[in-house]
């Protein structure tokens, strides 16, 4: 008798912390909570997708990882920056080649500092120079963007949440910026698979053999795999949700940074 008592009182137990610690979500409240403004957002929402994901940019091989993507079938996200590699406005062919493909264009700062230890004020002001470029350029306000060194300490959530950014990071690192080949890079996507939710890989365009070898390895292993290759706003469930809503007038050029 006393071992069914406890038994039975370790199974309502069981329940009760059951019940407390992992609600039940629908979906629908998943892919809500996913795509919220100011929320760290690592993996795809949806299965069956790679979002293939460049930092650094616009820079010398972007028309043609354009090119490259295009031919592949492949919608990818590019998260620019301003002045890290040159002008964003010196590239404005690449950059509205891009657009005009159908990829996703977004944020990286406008300088790629350390964001996590700017005030809002200076962080607001990285942001706004990226929105003017791309509205001067493609007529539209980024919604997704990705922090510098993936930074998201003090004053960068809260300020990002209050201008409305849906914040990415990954969950796959190529490693292309730490000197990582290609092919280290391909086993890390081996290693990580293609079952469950898709994957939101931190790559660089600003690397030759991240274009030219790691991209083409990636529409492969995808179409291998029977992944879509997708902007990050749909792997999120978000496909319409790309850029801020309102029309936005350009500025009269000619443009500088």
């Amino acid at each position: 008798m006393l071992a069914e008592t406890i038994l039975a009182g370790a199974l309502l137990l069981a329940d009760s912390v059951a019940v407390v610690a992992f609600p039940i979500l629908s979906p629908l409240e998943i892919v809500k909570r996913a795509v919220s403004p100011g929320v760290v957002i690592q993996k795809c929402t949806n299965p069956g997708m790679l979002a293939l994901a460049y930092d650094d940019g616009p820079y010398t091989y972007t028309s043609q990882l354009v090119d490259i993507l295009d031919k592949g079938g492949a919608k990818a996200t590019f998260f620019w920056t301003g002045t890290l590699y040159g002008c964003i406005y010196k590239q404005a062919a690449a950059v509205q080649k891009a657009f005009a493909s159908g990829h996703q264009v977004a944020s990286h700062s406008w300088t790629h500092g350390h964001m996590g230890g700017m005030s809002a004020a200076n962080i607001k002001t990285e942001m706004t120079k990226v929105e003017t470029a791309l509205v001067n350029l493609v007529g539209v306000k980024p919604l997704y963007m990705r922090p510098p060194y993936l930074e998201t300490s003090g004053q960068f959530l809260p300020t990002m949440k209050s201008m409305n950014y849906k914040v990415i990071t990954n969950d796959i690192d190529s490693g292309d910026w730490n000197n990582q080949t290609p092919q280290q890079s391909q086993a890390k996507f081996t290693s990580a698979g293609a079952k469950g939710n898709g994957h939101i890989p931190l790559m660089h365009e600003v690397y030759p053999g991240t274009v030219n070898t790691l991209t083409p390895w990636l529409i492969n292993w995808a179409k291998t795999n029977g992944l879509k290759l997708v902007t990050v706003a749909e792997c999120l469930g978000d496909p319409d949700g790309m850029y801020q809503a309102g029309n936005f007038t350009a500025a009269t050029g000619p443009y500088s940074c």
